[in-house]
C-alpha cells in the first residue's frame, strides 16, 4: 500500500503561481511514476502532469509552459509549481502514482483561481 498525501492548494488570483507538494509513504523508488490529476465536478479525471524516477516528463498541453512538476526522490515528495494561473486551472487536485501496476490516489487538493 501507498498513501499520498497532497497539499498546498487554495484560493489564487489570475494570473498569480501555486506550489502544491505530495508525500509519498515509502520509498520513490518503489513508485515509477508519479504526476498530477485535476478534475473540475461533471468532468472526468483529466492528466496534468507525471514524472518518472529517470525524471522524464510528461505535460497537458492546456499546462505546457505554465506548470512544472519537479521529484525529490530521497524525500518521497513530488511537487507540482503552477504559475499564469487562469480560472479553467480551478479543480481538485489529485496525486497519482503507480507501483506494481497499482494506481494509488491521494485525497485531493482543491484549487480556485478567482479574482
Amino acid at each position: 500500500q501507498v498513501q499520498l498525501v497532497e497539499s498546498g492548494g487554495g484560493l489564487v488570483q489570475p494570473g498569480g503561481s501555486l506550489r502544491l507538494s505530495c508525500e509519498a509513504s515509502r520509498s520513490s523508488f518503489s513508485i515509477p511514476t508519479m504526476g498530477w490529476y485535476r478534475q473540475v465536478p461533471g468532468k472526468q479525471r483529466e492528466m496534468v502532469a507525471s514524472i518518472t524516477n529517470f525524471g522524464d516528463t510528461n505535460y497537458a498541453d492546456s499546462v505546457k509552459g505554465r506548470f512544472t512538476i519537479s521529484r525529490e526522490i530521497f524525500t518521497n515528495k513530488v511537487s507540482l509549481q503552477m504559475n499564469s494561473l487562469n480560472s479553467e486551472d480551478t479543480a481538485v487536485y489529485y496525486c497519482h502514482g503507480t507501483s506494481g501496476g497499482t494506481d494509488y490516489w491521494g485525497k485531493g487538493t482543491l484549487v480556485t483561481v478567482s479574482s
